[in-house]
């Protein structure tokens, strides 16, 4: 089985924390040469010199924010070499403030909306072209397994990555003739800074510790613990590769058995 990414250049969206550093590091171990790009410099070169080199990678870092979707096109576009084009796009976005959908300001339905839709239609519309040269392409969205089945008090949450999910699976019969599948990874709840901050939201909303809210979260997984982010980018790194070339427009859920349905 061929897993290697040696030859092959990824650009790893928020990767400087969680599930996206994760995913760098472990792209990386893969042979492929990575490209981060976050908006905190210090987190950016702090992670890029922790990643795995051999000979022939060539590992960068860009700074920008997904908050701004028109600045973050300019960004990508202005770092573009011809003789260096990419092969993989890892769509990965800090998720929107919890809360219920009824109460949620319109602004944050706009800004989630512009910071998961619109910056990953820049990414895609820029890398693309890249894609279809070589031959090989490989875009994959980092989501939730609120697609499958919302999760309460994400209200925001929920309705963007449903977007996402199927603005991914359109391009996935778009890009399919040119050698470029498109898929998403649904991870549970993982042990990120993010989940530590919907734990402790909720905790407060409850007037309860955080450590109830914990063993009421692992109680819903039949693995009986939170997934580690290495364990999520195994499973992206496997999309990425050669190997996993006849797979395109799935949901795949990293959740431990979590989700009620198939």
């Amino acid at each position: 089985m061929n897993t290697s990414l040696h030859g092959r250049r990824a650009l790893v969206c928020g990767s400087t924390a969680g599930i996206g550093r994760a995913c760098a590091m472990e792209l990386a171990a893969a042979g492929a040469s990575v490209t981060l790009i976050a908006r905190d410099a210090a987190k950016l070169d702090a992670t890029l010199s922790g990643l795995p080199r051999s000979a022939g990678q060539e590992h960068a870092a860009l700074a920008a924010d997904f908050t701004d979707p028109a600045g973050l096109r300019r960004t990508v576009q202005e770092s573009l070499i011809e003789a260096r084009p990419y092969h993989i796009l890892i769509n990965n976005t800090g998720g929107p403030p919890g809360g219920t959908a009824i109460d949620a300001p319109a602004e944050q339905y706009i800004a989630a909306f512009n910071a998961h839709i619109i910056a990953g239609q820049h990414l895609v519309q820029l890398l693309v072209p890249q894609f279809r040269k070589a031959g090989y392409g490989r875009i994959i969205n980092i989501i939730s397994t609120s697609v499958k089945q919302p999760i309460p008090n994400l209200g925001v949450s929920n309705t963007i990555r449903a977007a996402v999910a199927n603005w991914a699976k359109t391009l996935s019969v778009e890009l399919g003739p040119f050698a470029i599948t498109v898929n998403n990874v649904l991870p549970g709840y993982t042990r990120t800074e993010r989940l530590a901050s919907l734990i402790a939201a909720r905790a407060k909303s409850r007037g309860v510790e955080p450590s109830v809210i914990e063993k009421e979260f692992l109680a819903t997984i039949p693995a009986g613990r939170f997934c580690e982010p290495e364990e999520t980018a195994a499973t992206v790194a496997f999309l990425a590769s050669p190997a996993a070339g006849y797979i395109n427009g799935i949901n795949l859920p990293v959740d431990g058995g979590r989700l009620g349905c198939l």
